[in-house]
Parts: C-alpha cells; sequence; structure tokens
C-alpha cells in the first residue's frame, strides 16, 4: 500500500500489481493526486481493525450466555451443541468459497458484502423468538465471517505493499481481541442489561450489541469498495491456476499448522475450564485461568509478524511453541492445581503459533493472487480440522470421565505442531512450489 497521499501534494508513481496492467494516475479532491484503486494508509488501518475486531465476537459471545439462550428459547442439548460446532464447521465450509466470490465481485466488495450478513444475522438473532429462526441467522453471521477470514490476508497482500507486516500485525491481533472481548463481555453485558429490564432478556443485547458494532466495518469496507473497484489480483505470469495447492508440501504443512493450533485453541476455550473445576478448582479461577490463555495471544498477534520479517528461520520459534504446547497439557495431567498458571502461560504462548499462521499466508507468497488461493486453502480445510477436536474430546470425556487420555492425545499435538511448523519455518515460496 502506498502512504496516505494527503501527505503531500506530489503524485503517487503508478506501482502495478503483477499479473494486472498500470492503471493511469488521477487526481482526487484538492490537488492531491492518487492512483486509481488505492487504499490511503489510515483508511487502512481502520478497515483491518474493525473488521479483525468483529470477525469474531459474533462467534465466542455465545457461549457463556447459551444457557441463558437455551431457557429463553428451548434449546436442548443437541442443537446446543450445534450452536458450539457451527463456527468451525462454517468457517470452514463456506470459506471454501470465499476465493471463488471475491474472483466474481473483487475483494473489497466481497468482504464488505459478508458484513452485511454479519450485520444481519447479528442484530436479528437475539429478537427471534424460536430456535429454528436463531440458529439460522447465526450461521448466517459465522458465514460472512468465514468470508472475511479468507479473503483479508489477500486483501492486505493486494494493497498493503510496504505495510503489509504492519497491516497483518493489527489483523492478528484484534482478532485475539475481538475474540476475548466476546468471550469476556457477554455474561456481564447480560447481567447489566438484566437490571434494566427482564433480567431473562439480558442476552439479547448482550449478543445484539455486536452486530451494531459490525457496522462500522460495513460502512468503512463500501467506503473502500467503491474506490478500489475490482480488486482481485490477476493470474501472475507462470502461475498455473489449475494445479491445487495440496501440490505444495509449504502449502499443505501450513493448512496442518493453522487447524492443529486452531483445534487447540477451540478445545482450550470450550473444555479447559472444565478441566481446572475437575481438578478442584473454583468457576471464577478456572475461567480467569483461560482467559490468561486467550490474552497471550494478544502479544503473539503483536510480535509475530515482524519477527516473521526478520527472521531467516522459524525454527526455534517453532519448536518452542510445540514443546511448550505439549509441556502445557503434560503439566496439567500431573499437577492441575499446583501449576495451573504456569500451564495456562505455556499453553498461551504455544498459541502463538496461531498468528504466526495467519502471518505467513502472506508471507509465504509473493503474489497477491497466489496469497488469495493460499488463504483459500489453509483457512477453511484447517478450521474444518479445528471443529472435529471440540467434538471428539466431548465424546471422550462423555465416555471416559477422565482427562488422562484427552491430555494426552492434546500434548501429542504440539508435536504435530512443530513438525509442521519446521516445514513452513525457512523462506520458501508457494509461488515457487507450484510454478515448478
Amino acid at each position: 500500500m502506498t502512504s496516505d497521499p494527503g501527505a503531500d501534494a506530489r503524485p503517487v508513481p503508478d506501482r502495478p500489481v503483477a499479473g494486472e496492467p498500470p492503471e493511469p494516475v488521477g487526481t482526487a479532491g484538492a490537488g492531491r493526486a492518487v492512483r486509481p484503486g488505492t487504499v490511503g494508509f489510515g483508511l487502512a488501518v481502520l478497515a483491518v481493525l474493525f473488521i479483525a475486531g468483529n470477525l469474531r465476537p459474533g462467534a465466542t459471545s455465545l457461549g457463556p450466555v447459551l444457557a441463558e439462550v437455551s431457557a429463553s428459547l428451548g434449546i436442548h442439548g443437541g442443537v446446543a451443541g450445534v450452536l458450539t460446532a457451527l463456527p468451525g464447521l462454517m468457517f470452514g465450509v463456506v470459506g471454501l468459497a470465499a476465493v471463488r466470490m471475491g474472483r466474481r465481485a473483487g475483494l473489497s466488495l466481497t468482504i464488505a458484502l459478508s458484513l452485511v450478513f454479519v450485520v444481519v444475522g447479528l442484530l436479528l438473532r437475539p429478537v427471534s423468538g424460536a430456535v429454528w429462526v436463531f440458529v439460522p441467522l447465526t450461521a448466517l453471521a459465522l458465514a460472512g465471517m468465514a468470508v472475511g477470514n479468507v479473503l483479508v490476508p489477500a486483501w492486505v497482500k493486494r494493497h498493503g505493499r510496504r505495510h503489509t507486516v504492519a497491516l497483518m500485525t493489527l489483523y492478528s491481533m484484534f482478532l485475539t481481541v475481538g475474540g476475548s472481548a466476546g468471550s469476556g463481555l457477554a455474561a456481564p453485558m447480560a447481567g447489566l442489561t438484566g437490571t434494566l429490564g427482564d433480567p431473562a432478556d439480558g442476552w439479547r443485547y448482550a449478543l445484539g450489541f455486536w452486530g451494531l458494532l459490525a457496522v462500522v466495518p460495513l460502512v468503512l469496507w463500501l467506503v473502500i469498495a467503491r474506490r478500489t473497484g475490482h480488486d482481485f489480483p490477476g493470474t501472475p505470469p507462470g502461475d498455473q491456476p489449475d494445479r491445487r495447492l495440496s501440490s505444495s508440501p509449504t502449502a499443505v504443512a501450513l493448512m496442518v499448522l493453522f487447524g492443529v493450533q486452531s483445534m487447540n485453541a477451540y478445545v482450550q476455550f470450550g473444555w479447559m475450564p472444565q478441566v481446572y473445576r475437575d481438578a478442584g478448582l473454583e468457576a471464577t479461577l478456572a475461567g480467569s485461568l483461560t482467559a490468561v490463555i486467550a490474552g497471550m495471544g494478544i502479544i503473539g498477534g503483536l510480535v509475530m509478524p515482524t519477527v516473521i520479517e526478520r527472521s531467516r528461520t522459524l525454527a526455534p520459534w517453532m519448536l518452542g511453541f510445540g514443546l511448550l504446547t505439549t509441556a502445557g497439557y503434560v503439566g496439567l495431567l500431573l499437577a492441575p492445581v499446583a501449576g495451573a498458571w504456569l500451564w495456562s502461560v505455556l499453553l498461551g504462548i504455544g498459541g502463538f503459533a496461531f498468528p504466526t499462521a495467519i502471518s505467513l499466508i502472506p508471507a509465504r507468497s509473493r503474489d497477491p493472487h497466489v496469497t488469495a488461493r493460499l488463504s483459500g486453502f489453509v483457512q477453511p480445510f484447517g478450521y474444518i480440522l479445528a471443529a472435529l477436536g471440540p467434538l471428539a474430546v466431548g465424546f471422550l470425556y462423555a465416555g471416559l470421565g477422565d482427562w488422562t487420555l484427552i491430555l494426552v492425545l492434546l500434548a501429542a499435538s504440539g508435536v504435530v505442531m512443530a513438525v509442521a511448523g519446521l516445514r513452513v519455518s525457512g523462506r520458501v515460496f508457494v509461488d515457487d512450489e507450484l510454478a515448478a
């Protein structure tokens, strides 16, 4: 991305994107010369910040008030299980179609339209009076988030240019901030708003708030879409769009890294409080320990994009993430109470693998077109893998009534994560592997 032309009145030199013809220089307001289709840095920062902050709360805010929602709408165990599994499933299934949608309408317009789904779904589901309305509206909102998950990294690669690292830092960090805010604020907001009216309806305001907040990025992205036009990157010379991403070892390893870490995150947020409570800790403390794991992800989102940019190899980091994840689960197995805070910190640092995987999507691809394809491969298949984790844990826990085997398997996932991470730790590019 070029700098905001508002900094001075000099023409911005034309820098064509690979695979696309040069665009003429035009003027915009007060004599400032800009290149049609570019986005000023300030607007890009706001757009990325707000969409990142709104791609998770609609999913994470439901769990803390699920009991109240179930009581109000008459939701029973089976449907409640479907609701908890919906985020991973929708992120995976709908994400598979995101790149095709972006190719038809352009990256910016498709992202803006996806936010319409988010706003409509999140605003209407709290006022629904029946479960058969609530579930489809939840799925609609999650579908919009799924499209944003896939296309925003490609958009950053397409428009970010020399600001790509800064924008990916904002994106990965505020994904975590938004997710944490959704889960952390849902119950307090429901309690507070419940005191102003019917306490049984507090959850409606707590969930509806995120629909109102999503209006802000919707407006920003509509402005950007009008300015950029059809901005899906053209096919670069030498690319083979008919060659599957599965033929790229780097793409496959990145998908495994993303999927295994996301699976761990879903398991941690969904089941870790129960692990701590079964060990004898109070519910409030168990929730705080889980919040530590989530909070560490904010630090990872802030640090890892710059580490990726400046490091010749990420091998020590990848080994560290895998070993710390394994150590955290082993610690939970051996001393869940005595070392409770330590294990949460270790798992939180191991969770740095998530912002690393997100940031590696543009970092391991040269051309924005390949970035879009890579994002459309890594995230959907990764989220499908991630969605299976909490379901498997639920079945195992229900059948065994014990956490020993589950924690052993989760500890082994740290090894898998390290192996996959080592494969993408060097400066390799998916473009080269597809062209080979």
